[in-house]
């Protein structure tokens, strides 16, 4: 008798795009869908998905237009990146029980070919170095952005006062907590007492302001006297404006993203004090992490090194269950989260 083939017993869960919102997005954007998990052919693996990044990116990647990545099509798996285990293995490079990182989709299973291997940025992670979690906070996208915008593009040196907005979020808890180690002065910016607390108390900034308690502006003026050297940008919009106010010469500001624009239905809003870009002889650039794949390996092993010895710590925000997918993403647009916010889908 034939071996019977479990492959075909796996039921795979999915969200799927349904439609393009327009502002936040809600649970009637999704479709809620479920097909037999697919056999993996020659050379193909088949992977159980744990657990999800959410990333205040996929509301733009849920927009038609051109942008650093296609669109997600109408009716596809909603893009997101993830950790998952490898159930089947037709491919001598893994084997079953393998964790892996890779850009898995919202479902519980993917079947992918070794050809879509590092188009899905696909590799295996070691939990001797970091928990599942922390394989989707400092030591997965936040923290490759976190590292290479920081240092990369806005070049810290020592003495120099960073600013990171978000600073309790997924990537700027960790840009605040490696400038720390490379000697800056830091002061975060977040919405909240506790937020703004745990990044002074717990990460070791120098200052945080509570932008919903009172004026940026004037927090700014108090704990950045000096101006600002470095300022790393995960809100745009009004913030962003306020901190041109205070740059000084040769200052740097790292655009890696304007969450605060993501769920408008009017045009973006740009920044009105651009012109502290010329007066200040500043400098202000984009980024995007996928550009810099190939040096992911080097930020892994130092990023991985500060959580070892202590100097770095990662802060999660678990919510269980893909069905809870929709409301889950919005909470990362009402500020809801506390830390990095993940998708649990399945136990190991």
């Amino acid at each position: 008798m034939a071996p019977m083939n479990t492959t075909t017993a796996l039921t795979n869960h999915q969200v799927r795009l349904a439609r393009r919102p327009v502002g936040a997005s809600t649970r009637d954007d999704w479709s809620f869908t479920s097909e037999p998990a697919q056999q993996p052919a020659e050379g193909a693996i088949l992977v159980k998905t744990l657990a999800l990044s959410l990333d205040p990116a996929m509301r733009g990647w849920m927009n038609e237009g051109k942008s650093y990545i296609p669109p997600v099509a109408i009716g596809e798996v909603m893009r997101a990146g993830g950790v998952g285990q490898v159930v089947e293995s037709k491919n001598a490079q893994y084997k079953a029980g393998d964790l892996v990182y890779g850009s898995l989709g919202v479902q519980e299973y993917l079947t992918l070919p070794e050809d879509q291997f590092r188009r899905n940025g696909l590799f295996k992670i070691d939990q001797r170095i970091g928990s599942v979690t922390q394989w989707l906070n400092v030591l997965g996208m936040p923290g490759m952005t976190a590292y290479f915008g920081l240092l990369d593009v806005g070049q810290p040196k020592p003495g120099d006062t960073v600013v990171v907005s978000g600073a309790a979020g997924a990537v700027g808890q960790t840009v605040g907590q490696l400038a720390k180690i490379k000697g800056c002065r830091v002061v975060g910016i977040a919405g909240g007492q506790a937020k703004c607390d745990w990044v002074v108390n717990e990460l070791g900034f120098d200052a945080c302001i509570d932008y919903k308690a009172g004026n940026v502006r004037a927090g700014l003026k108090e704990h950045c006297p000096k101006g600002v050297d470095v300022y790393f940008d995960n809100v745009g919009g009004d913030i962003l404006d306020d901190v041109l106010t205070r740059i000084g010469r040769g200052a740097r500001i790292v655009i890696c993203g304007a969450i605060s624009q993501y769920n408008n239905t009017t045009a973006v809003q740009g920044p009105k004090n651009y012109m502290s870009l010329l007066v200040n002889r500043a400098r202000m650039e984009g980024m995007v992490v996928f550009d810099y794949a190939d040096r992911y390996p080097v930020a892994i092993a130092e990023l991985a090194g500060y959580l070892k010895d202590g100097r770095m710590k990662s802060r999660e925000d678990v919510v269980q269950g893909l069905e809870n997918f929709p409301e889950a993403l919005g909470k990362l647009f009402s500020g809801g989260n506390f830390g990095k916010l993940v998708l649990q889908v399945a136990d190991a």
